[in-house]
């Protein structure tokens, strides 16, 4: 196997890959395209041009991890941890400011983003943390510490501020959930949330809410008393989590309302998901949601035609070549084309996951989980505040949006878990 590096790497999974780096690059081409002053697609003097550079790139670096001793990735997991975090300081006191985010380090022209490559840092340092035999989830020590391994990254994102990026740390919930961590750490959060936007949507709700939870914990603690069943435990298990929801759904408006948690282009892309009846601050954010859908349902079943897009070639989607690439997808190929695009990224998770399920050892298993957990949350946000679903957050559709920090840090990503199961036979753990 040493000497036959590429022999036992998963092909079909080399083959999606390549697919959706072709669809991207084709997209952003189009993205671009210039009916009056045509450009071929590996001109410079635009993106489609400098993704082929990307592109480039991202070759050296699958050949670089195919010819690497793969008991690397995990001896440097904290080591390259270390590596990432120092980046994201060091961004936020020399880094480029760019849409009122200081995220990118500019080398004359070539823009990098830390906080893509700190998915994969951070993957690695949470497998090998996670790949210790003394490590048990259900403990308090051991998941405080887990915790901070995927906070400190996310908290360094928040401070440029991006709060997309941010939101993708969310995903390493899913692999601590695999490996043993009580469900209610998936379960409270998605009520939180619901809470959060039912209180928007139907502002009564949060009165309520309030209302309704008081009752049903005085109802459930004056039946257990006068059962003899009253305890301190049951106090804990039912009031705290009673009050916490309580005073949670009573300061949702003024959560809302302040500029100190969520910023004013923040509240604008929530409220035109909620208010048909948006105020004129936030026409500008809803004018963009309306044109992203208008793209996507013009394509109808078929759609236009490559580089027939009216919608794309007059430039009213915005970030059409980045955050909003779908649209192009959708309004020259169809529904036909979006249902191949997202078939192919369904297929590639569900690949990951039984590459992951495979393996014979938990380093690699926790590492495959957070490639396809990164991809998961990455695709589903996009596709959905494309459509509606989900506010504007600034995140990229993995392999397809343009950009070179993002296509590295997924093909590193991916490239690295087809090493590591390359190799899923031998034993190099200690």
């Amino acid at each position: 196997m040493r000497n036959q590096p590429l022999r036992y790497i998963d092909w079909l999974s080399v083959l999606l890959y390549a697919l959706l780096v072709l669809i991207g690059l084709l997209s952003i081409y189009s993205a671009v395209h210039n009916p009056q002053d045509p450009q071929p697609i590996y001109s410079l003097s635009h993106s489609a041009g400098k993704q082929l550079l990307w592109i480039a790139g991202a070759l050296l670096i699958v050949s670089v991890i195919f010819f690497t001793d793969y008991r690397l990735f995990e001896s440097l997991g904290y080591l390259a941890y270390g590596t990432g975090v120092l980046l994201l300081i060091l961004v936020l006191i020399f880094g480029v400011k760019i849409g009122g985010a200081r995220a990118w380090f500019d080398f004359g022209g070539m823009r990098l983003q830390p906080a893509e490559f700190a998915k994969v840092f951070t993957s690695l340092a949470l497998a090998k943390y996670l790949n210790n035999k003394e490590v048990r989830l259900n403990r308090w020590s051991d998941l405080f510490i887990a915790f901070s391994i995927i906070g400190l990254p996310a908290f360094l994102i928040l401070l440029q501020p991006d709060a997309g990026s941010t939101l993708v740390f969310a995903a390493f919930v899913l692999v601590m959930f695999r490996e043993g961590l009580s469900p209610l750490f998936l379960i409270a959060p998605a009520l939180f949330g619901l809470t959060f936007v039912l209180a928007l949507v139907i502002k009564p709700i949060s009165y309520l809410l309030f209302t309704f939870l008081m009752l049903a914990a005085l109802l459930i603690m004056l039946m257990s008393y006068l059962n003899k069943g009253f305890s301190a435990k049951l106090l804990l298990l039912v009031g705290i989590p009673t009050l916490l929801f309580m005073g949670f759904a009573a300061s949702v408006d003024t959560i809302f309302q302040s500029d100190k948690i969520l910023k004013p282009h923040q509240k604008e892309r929530i409220l035109v998901l909620i208010d048909e009846n948006v105020d004129k601050e936030a026409r500008h954010a809803r004018y963009n949601l309306q044109q992203s859908k208008i793209a996507i349902g013009s394509g109808g079943l078929s759609g236009k035609g490559y580089l027939q897009g009216t919608q794309t070639k007059f430039n009213f989607v915005p970030e059409q070549q980045t955050d909003f690439i779908f649209c192009t997808i959708g309004e020259e190929f169809g529904w036909l084309g979006s249902m191949t695009l997202i078939v192919l990224f369904i297929v590639l998770m569900f690949r990951i996951v039984y590459i992951a399920e495979r393996q014979k050892l938990r380093f690699a298993r926790v590492y495959g989980y957070c490639v396809a957990s990164i991809l998961f949350l990455h695709f589903t946000l996009n596709l959905s505040m494309t459509m509606g679903l989900f506010p504007v957050v600034g995140i990229p559709l993995p392999f397809v949006s343009y950009g070179g920090s993002s296509l590295w840090a997924f093909t590193m990503l991916l490239f690295i878990l087809l090493k590591l199961d390359a190799h899923r036979n031998q034993i190099f753990w200690t």
